[in-house]
């Protein structure tokens, strides 16, 4: 019986695992996009400024119109809300609510920022690629950061990552698969494996794209450009994200010096011990 039903529930695990690490990257992605459509923009902004007669295809105009504005929004509410449950732990909006309640406002609030999410990416990329513009592989822009300041907003984008997962994701991909909200703990082989798909992805393309969000509008000032809300936005999301890397190494930090005081405590107690009972022998 036991055997059985663990040869049922392995297929569905193995979807779970599946779904919920592909969805949990539509927010890297995001930034990615992001990035990639600031650089398209200034580049339309620079060809309309030398060819005042071009206009650009209608599905990319639709996509520079609607996706970035949206997708700025999304993400900034899922960056601020990372950037509160760095300092205080927890988001009182997203408290996990009792499965046995009918009307679950988290829950249909997670799916409409899921979906939210899918259409914009999926009209961004759209977009882009009708452009032309994910054939040039040198999206980036030639812009070079240090290795520091890249480790630090990785930090950062995985731990908005995973508040995008534990307060999104999952709660929506329960609801799908198992018919519930709020009782299945995280496991180390999904934080394994969203770390490790984050990895890639980083390396692959996000290390030296989503250094755009924050130098084009270094750029657009060196060239007597207008700047955009949009870049502003951009450029305070990478350094909130750096922020919240750098709150995720100080409480590292603060661990392992917690950690080292009580071990310090610890033996200095055992040794008095110690030493007391060997005194009473005497």
């Amino acid at each position: 019986m036991n055997s059985s039903w663990l040869c049922s529930s392995a297929p569905r695990e193995v979807f779970y695992l599946i779904t919920v690490t592909l969805l949990t990257l539509l927010l890297p992605l995001s930034f990615l996009l992001l990035s990639r459509l600031s650089t398209l923009q200034y580049y339309l902004q620079t060809l309309t400024f030398y060819y005042h007669h071009y206009s650009p295809p209608y599905l990319l105009s639709l996509a520079l119109r609607i996706s970035p504005s949206l997708l700025y929004i999304l993400v900034s509410i899922l960056t601020l809300a990372s950037f509160i449950h760095g300092f205080t732990g927890n988001i009182t909006f997203f408290t996990r609510s009792s499965s046995s309640c009918s009307f679950q406002p988290r829950l249909y609030t997670a799916w409409i920022l899921l979906c939210a999410f899918q259409v914009c990416v999926g009209l961004g990329i759209e977009g882009s690629i009708q452009a032309g513009f994910y054939d040039d592989d040198d999206g980036g822009g030639g812009f070079d950061r240090s290795l520091l300041s890249r480790v630090v907003f990785l930090l950062g984008l995985h731990e908005t990552t995973h508040v995008w997962s534990n307060m999104v994701v999952r709660p929506v991909v329960d609801d799908t698969v198992f018919g519930v909200v709020g009782e299945r703990k995280e496991r180390w082989i999904e934080r394994v494996v969203m770390a490790a798909s984050l990895g890639t992805l980083w390396w692959w393309k996000l290390r030296e794209d989503v250094e755009t969000l924050v130098m084009m509008v270094e750029v657009k000032k060196e060239q007597f450009m207008d700047v955009g809300i949009g870049d502003f936005i951009g450029w305070c999301l990478y350094y909130v994200t750096v922020s919240i890397g750098i709150i995720k190494i100080v409480k590292a930090l603060m661990w392992i010096c917690m950690v080292s005081i009580c071990r310090r405590r610890t033996t200095t107690i055992s040794m008095a011990e110690t030493s007391e009972d060997n005194d009473g022998k005497v």
